[in-house]
């Protein structure tokens, strides 16, 4: 198993410690609904230096991205990160993934940790046009600041103003003394913050900058387990859960970057845009349960006969909106809001309703 430059500092603050995507990283610290509340109403920390990192340069980066990504990052100018994903040759996804661009001949694409094998292996496949792709994940490490104090926090370490960041934009920039360390504001909880991404070596540095600077604001580190109630709350995806090889962008709700203009060519355009016209099969739908009981991933879902109509993608006890709250897959017809489905839990058909996302508003 890999380590990350923090792995000490997560032992030392006793951390429960698992093996997760090649990696040993923290999955909760104090518990699970203490370390969310820290996120949602004041500052935490996350290690996520396990996700991978690939540079794109050269004069024909840009052509690169856009055939590789579905969005489009032609509209990208520098300092801005885009939401994208890698189609599939068969109409699903290959990973989903941020781009940033630095300059019109640099891109930084940021994938998911399980992935990276497999996403640096695609890359290169499809590469026929000769942009110059270098992988840096293992040289990277990557801390995300989380929440509504976040950003006043980490203004104490750098000189450059970043309380005025717009959501998905970065700045590179001296961060704690460190140079070109890269500053962004995307953020996977929903609550606001930064991500700051800087070479391993640089590390214990900074984490205990951070800890410094956030002691104030009542700042503790988070686990991973925490991190995957926050997204779940808000809506947001997780690959290999709600999105995978075979769940096409249009399905998961992810049409918005999916961009079917003339300029722009991807992989399995073609097959996407009839997708489009045609419609889909099935809708990742977000659903309340209305009877007691906490939907899982892999559990039935069920109409008012008991016929089985989809599956439970995600499913949690949402510790910030007080109920049991799931994604899945279901046929159009049960996709509307309002819409009730029943989720088999325990060989028990339990009532929900199809809701908006997000689940939590801040």
């Amino acid at each position: 198993m890999k380590h990350t430059a923090f792995t000490k500092f997560h032992e030392e603050m006793g951390a429960k410690m698992v093996p997760f995507a090649g990696f040993y990283m923290p999955v909760q610290y104090e518990g699970i609904n203490i370390e969310h509340e820290t996120v949602r109403n004041g500052v935490g920390v996350f290690d996520v230096s396990h996700m991978g990192e690939f540079w794109v340069k050269g004069p024909k980066a840009l052509e690169f991205v856009q055939w590789v990504t579905s969005n489009d990052a032609s509209k990208l100018v520098d300092g801005k990160v885009q939401y994208s994903c890698f189609p599939n040759e068969q109409g699903g996804i290959v990973d989903d993934l941020l781009v940033y661009k630095i300059n019109d001949e640099t891109y930084l694409l940021v994938v998911n940790a399980a992935n990276i094998d497999k996403d640096w292996a695609w890359c290169n496949k499809q590469n026929k046009m000769g942009a110059t792709l270098y992988n840096a994940s293992d040289e990277i490490s990557q801390l995300a600041i989380q929440g509504p104090k976040a950003l006043q926090a980490m203004q104490k370490l750098t000189d450059t103003p970043i309380l005025d960041m717009e959501y998905y934009t970065f700045k590179k920039l001296t961060f704690a003394g460190v140079k070109d360390v890269i500053f962004s504001t995307t953020g996977y909880t929903g609550s606001g913050g930064c991500e700051i991404y800087m070479a391993n070596e640089d590390g214990p540095h900074i984490w205990h900058a951070v800890m410094e600077a956030g002691a104030d604001y009542g700042i503790k580190p988070i686990g991973l387990a925490a991190r995957d109630t926050l997204r779940l709350e808000m809506g947001f995806c997780l690959y290999g859960n709600d999105i995978n090889d075979t769940t096409s962008p249009l399905e998961a709700g992810l049409g918005w970057i999916t961009k079917f203009t003339d300029e722009k060519n991807f992989i399995n355009k073609d097959a996407l845009l009839v997708q489009k016209k045609d419609g889909v099969s099935r809708k990742l739908v977000g659903f309340e349960m209305i009877d007691k009981g906490i939907p899982r991933h892999d559990y039935e879902i069920v109409d008012d006969q008991g016929q089985f109509i989809g599956m439970v993608t995600s499913g949690t006890m949402g510790p910030a909106v007080k109920k049991a709250v799931g994604m899945g897959y279901v046929p159009p017809a049960h996709a509307k809001e309002g819409s009730e489905i029943f989720i088999k839990i325990r060989d028990k058909a339990l009532k929900a309703t199809v809701v908006k996302f997000p689940f939590y508003k801040s």
